[in-house]
């Protein structure tokens, strides 16, 4: 069977999160954007755990409530303030986990995502010993990634790396950016939200399609691990210009700069403040080929863009968190099952039925690649265009290949 899974999200235990970050509204929220599976998140702290507890048990690893599946995960912050994220097959390696770090932090009970005073190294250790899921989370980010620290998968886990079988590649990159490094290759790339929100702007606003027998956290985990003929399939994700850290920018007044500017300012702004090297200048400095080499077992990458974001510029809103555009988000959703049938299946003749010409002309621009993406850096996402009836001229394009099929295709 085929499953749409987003890997990582945060509850209302983290801190910069929404109180509407419940286990109830995370259930019902992600069908509504066509997930099956949802990972916990947070799973360290009790509150949250309370939580998920009230669902129902599929397995030792594995819950159910409103029809959306629940695996056991967590991101935690290692001494560097490179972030991890971890899978854990039952609850019983849950509380085993938090016994071996409680000497190591002392937010484990303030705060889902907890910092520990322990090297990547070390930790996936403990993640061995207890058969736990370990890789690193959005990988290239310039503030709290494995690569804005260290130089290597090596130098991040030690004589551990061989135990990493996966790498989040973040919302600022996607597959064609990450495999110009060559030791990526033998990994599983993940592709997640790590929403804050259950907003459909920012919900499984990336997700994972995997190949399993059926929805539990085993096969889950053979799929991760691309064992037992179980695999990833599809990747999907914003088009990775709309990343807040895409490009090389100041972090006060969002200037951009190429790689070699910053590089001559020393990494300061005009403005005075800082430069912050962008996802895509920091893998072109690891990378070893020029173009992307991707291995056999790489799924095919899908640009989306969120649907309220489509919505927005159509009916001339600055923001997708209003009332015009949720309701207008609601009655497409509620007319054909989930945001997915709506940006790719369904015949643009039934969408103009149910919605006004402006949001119809919007989603056809989008399946026809002609959305326009001003590129984010700095911090602040990158931003969408509609293009007018004279000007189709893309600042970025999603990519001559990336025909916007049904997601049947794969």
């Amino acid at each position: 069977m085929i499953i749409n899974a987003d890997l990582h999200i945060h509850s209302r235990f983290s801190g910069a999160t929404s109180d509407k970050m419940n286990i109830v509204t995370i259930s019902k929220a992600a069908p509504l954007k066509g997930v099956n599976v949802v990972a916990t998140g947070d799973c360290l702290h009790s509150g949250w755990m309370k939580e998920i507890r009230k669902c129902k048990v599929v397995d030792h690893g594995t819950f159910e409530l409103n029809n959306t599946y629940f695996i056991l995960s967590t991101e935690i912050e290692d001494q560097k303030r490179v972030h991890h994220l971890l899978y854990f097959p039952n609850l019983a390696s849950v509380l085993e986990f938090k016994d071996r770090i409680k000497s190591k932090t002392k937010n484990l009970e303030t705060d889902g995502r907890p910092n520990l005073r322990m090297s990547g190294e070390e930790i996936a250790q403990i993640a061995k010993d207890l058969d736990l899921l370990i890789g690193p989370a959005h990988a290239f980010t310039p503030w709290t990634a494995m690569y804005a620290y260290h130089d290597s998968l090596k130098d991040c886990y030690g004589d551990l790396e061989g135990y990493i079988p996966f790498v989040e590649l973040g919302l600022s990159a996607d597959t064609d950016i990450a495999d110009k490094i060559k030791e990526l290759h033998r990994l599983t790339f993940l592709t997640n939200s790590d929403c804050h929100s259950p907003h459909p702007v920012r919900l499984a606003r990336e997700f994972n399609r995997f190949e399993v027998k059926k929805i539990t956290f085993e096969e889950i985990k053979n799929a991760i691990l691309r064992k037992k003929g179980n695999r990833p399939v599809l990747n999907v994700g914003l088009p990775p210009q709309e990343g807040k850290y895409h490009e090389s920018a100041c972090i006060s007044c969002y200037t951009h700069y190429t790689l070699q500017e910053a590089q001559r300012r020393r990494w300061k702004c005009a403005c005075g403040k800082r430069i912050k090297k962008g996802v895509k200048d920091r893998i072109n400095e690891k990378a070893e080929f020029e173009k992307p080499v991707h291995p056999d077992h790489r799924p095919p990458y899908k640009h989306l863009i969120p649907l309220a974001e489509i919505i927005t510029k159509a009916v001339g809103q600055r923001t997708p968190f209003t009332a015009t555009v949720n309701n207008r988000w609601e009655e497409l959703v509620k007319a054909f099952g989930n945001e997915i049938n709506v940006l790719l299946d369904v015949d643009i003749k039934k969408i103009s039925k149910v919605t006004t010409p402006a949001i119809t002309e919007a989603i056809q621009a989008f399946r026809d690649n002609k959305v326009i993406i001003k590129p984010g850096g700095g911090g602040q996402y990158g931003q969408i265009e509609l293009p007018s009836a004279d000007n189709e001229l893309l600042i970025v394009s999603m990519g001559p290949s990336d025909k916007q099929t049904s997601l049947s295709d794969y």
